[in-house]
């Protein structure tokens, strides 16, 4: 496990970014040119001043060489504070806020899957918002549009969130996950957990299986 963020994106394992990429090159989806680019970016804000502080520059309103706007840094901090006034009340995510690691990522080297009866491998990563190494489990750090508790689990599904909770259980051999989402709407923090073999895992599995047994075909 690291935390060197270059280290990652330079290696060659399969990870569910590119599970993603592969499903979005076998069935596209037509969208309004920049929406993608403009959700990852200020999701990438929000992440660094969760998690990666050290690479924020509040003077310059700067995120490494990325630079933002005043409205985009404001509801960037209001989305944190509102975090933060959640973990009052909210005990476990004091507990992830005070012990996680974060941004560090796990390798597996011959990953053993199978699909439709047919056994493959394939070597995976992941790379974790936040990591427990003390219980063995991590869970992921989301910003959405919803407004409501129904609306973020309706997303979950829509975005393949379970997928990507599946695949980081699965390399880490974790029994539980959880997502905590920041609404860009509202500041309001919604929450999941995710047990091994429940309905989300199970879902999200399927759609990873039927994606990288896709990507193993496809590299051979």
């Amino acid at each position: 496990m690291s935390n060197n963020p270059d280290a990652y994106y330079l290696r060659s394992e399969v990870s569910n970014s590119d599970l993603t990429a592969l499903k979005n090159l076998l069935h596209p989806v037509p969208m309004p040119p920049g929406v993608k680019e403009r959700a990852f970016r200020f999701g990438t804000l929000v992440d660094a001043i969760i998690t990666e502080p050290d690479r924020v520059n509040y003077y310059r309103m700067t995120v490494d060489d990325e630079q933002y706007n005043d409205e985009e840094f404001l509801l960037a901090k209001e989305m944190y504070r509102s975090l933060r006034t959640t973990a009052r009340r909210d005990r476990f995510l004091a507990k992830v806020l005070e012990e996680a690691e974060t941004q560090c990522f796990m390798v597996n080297r011959d990953q053993e899957f199978e699909y439709a009866g047919f056994p493959f491998t394939l070597d995976t990563r992941c790379k974790w918002d936040w990591w427990l190494s003390r219980y063995g489990f991590g869970g992921d750090l989301k910003t959405c549009a919803a407004s409501t508790q129904k609306e973020f689990e309706d997303a979950i599904d829509f975005f393949d969130w379970d997928r990507s909770r599946a695949w980081y259980m699965d390399i880490a051999r974790s029994d539980c996950d959880f997502i905590y989402a920041i609404s860009k709407k509202n500041c309001n923090v919604f929450t999941t957990r995710i047990r091994r073999n429940d309905s989300v895992y199970l879902h999200g599995r399927d759609k990873y299986l039927e994606l990288a047994f896709q990507y193993w075909c496809l590299a051979l």
